[in-house]
């Protein structure tokens, strides 16, 4: 049995349902002015209203609305025209206000789906029981060896989406599947980076198993905070299993909040599971009712990007270029853009694919970077692929061309002017290098002769070097073959 089986053969189906908070890529907060950057020293991002001052005012930054409206569209949610904010209430150190302002009783999307890919290769949909707009709490840092707990505000008031499915959910490859469906639409609208190693978008796991047939819901438990696609998939299976042990044993399960320990693989119960009525719930007084017209939704209708699936679609039609292609390029909406405009430039867009999917997807792993990060032009792109198709410079030069043009966006056509890249196209030149090599290099020569076709490509390296890599390796490949034939 492996972990996340949709059903397994100890006699018990798991139910799963979702709830996935997003911290929005606003430049500030939901109802101050700070700055949401990412990284800054601690508690420089923070004023009287984040800080939950008395007598302060929290003010709605329209541009989350704008975001929470364009998810909802994506995830086909009915938007609600007359939504609103709510008091949570609870005591939590990193929770300054001792109440979270959020939403309950008119959440801003309602009543959505998410089509899924299946392991049996079909599709599946998803409920989107509710989205819903609130502000982030703070952080806080545990020093274990003094004993000591400080707090940072910094991310007090940061703003975020909750989005919280049905219990559809199965298995945790469905989970990952549907967490994938959700951080590919929320990356293409650019509303979220969904960096989950860096806490923008995090997953709450609601589960309970029951018996294969049942219809009724089994006693469900919430395991907090899941940041990564591992931890998500463990925390699935441990629960599942403890769940199990239990029922088989004649025990109940009790509905809680419970943290999973990935270093030990295992969960513990934070506190019993609160309810609604546990948070005291009330209209938010500070803010008044937000009203959300046609014309406002139309306006973020009329923005919304091509998607994923009906880009892939597109690429089939328009693109003379593999499946997997199609895949990797769509996968990231600025890498397709830069993909697209390139190959319109070019017309060569499976050398521009190439390209992307080759040198530039390896600098970024390299350096640690995003997409949305690439500094060169599809224009200097493209003039690129046209200096190696017109034989302007060798597939190695346009290596050392890229990697400047990664880094700094230079014209490759200047660069290789500057440094003098071009390949030597005098064949006169090229054959005088190749036959000095092989006056250079007799044993190769002898073993090339002799059968050992593998000689051939270090008297090809020597001419290359010789020529100081200007020279075209076709050129001189063809050249030492005709002169070592004429032996």
């Amino acid at each position: 049995m492996t972990a996340g089986n949709i059903i397994a053969d100890d006699g018990y189906e798991t139910v799963i349902g979702l709830e996935v908070h997003v911290e929005l890529a606003t430049k500030t907060k939901i109802f101050c002015g700070c700055s949401t950057k990412f990284g800054a020293a601690v508690n420089t991002q923070v004023c009287p209203v984040c800080a939950g001052m008395p007598g302060t005012l929290p003010v709605l930054n329209r541009r989350v609305v704008d975001y929470a409206i364009a998810v909802g569209l994506a995830l086909r949610c009915e938007i609600t025209r007359q939504s609103g904010f709510d008091r949570k209430n609870y005591f939590y150190p990193d929770n300054p206000q001792n109440y979270q302002i959020s939403q309950l009783y008119a959440p801003v999307c309602q009543n959505g789906r998410v089509e899924i890919d299946t392991a049996a290769g079909g599709t599946k949909a998803v409920g989107i029981h509710e989205i819903h707009m609130e502000e982030d709490a703070g952080k806080l840092i545990h020093d274990g060896a003094a004993g000591i707990t400080y707090v940072d505000y910094n991310r007090a008031g940061v703003p975020l989406l909750e989005i919280v499915s049905e219990p559809d959910l199965r298995s945790a490859e469905e989970v990952i599947a549907y967490l994938e469906k959700l951080r590919m639409y929320i990356r293409y609208l650019g509303v979220s980076d969904c960096k989950m190693q860096e806490g923008s978008m995090r997953a709450d796991v609601n589960l309970s198993v029951r018996p294969i047939g049942s219809t009724a819901y089994g006693t469900r438990t919430e395991m907090k905070n899941l940041n990564s696609y591992t931890a998500i998939t463990h925390a699935i299976a441990s629960e599942r299993m403890r769940q199990i042990e239990l029922l088989k044993a004649g025990e109940t399960v009790v509905q809680e909040t419970r943290r999973f320990d990935e270093d030990r693989g295992v969960s513990y119960s934070m506190r019993s599971k609160e309810e609604a009525k546990d948070y005291r719930y009330f209209p938010e007084p500070d803010l008044p009712g937000l009203a959300i017209s046609g014309e406002w939704i139309a306006r973020i209708r009329s923005a919304q990007p091509e998607f994923r699936p009906e880009k892939m679609a597109r690429y089939r039609k328009e693109y003379d270029i593999p499946e997997y292609d199609i895949a990797v390029l769509t996968e990231n909406r600025a890498l397709a853009e830069i993909f697209e405009e390139t190959a319109a430039l070019c017309g060569q867009p499976k050398k521009a694919a190439n390209w992307l999917m080759g040198e530039t997807l390896r600098l970024l792993k390299e350096q640690e970077m995003e997409p949305e990060e690439i500094c060169f032009s599809p224009a200097h792109l493209a003039a690129l692929i046209g200096l190696v198709e017109r034989k302007v410079i060798n597939a190695t030069a346009a290596k050392e061309v890229f990697a400047v043009m990664f880094a700094k966006d230079v014209d490759p056509v200047e660069y290789v002017e500057e440094k003098g890249l071009q390949q030597e196209q005098d064949a006169g030149a090229v054959r005088q290098v190749c036959e000095q090599v092989l006056k250079d290099n007799p044993q190769s020569v002898a073993d090339y002769l002799g059968g050992k076709d593998r000689a051939l490509g270090f008297l090809v390296g020597q001419a290359m070097k010789a020529s100081k890599g200007k020279a075209d390796p076709g050129m001189v490949n063809r050249l030492l073959k005709e002169l070592l034939q004429a032996k």
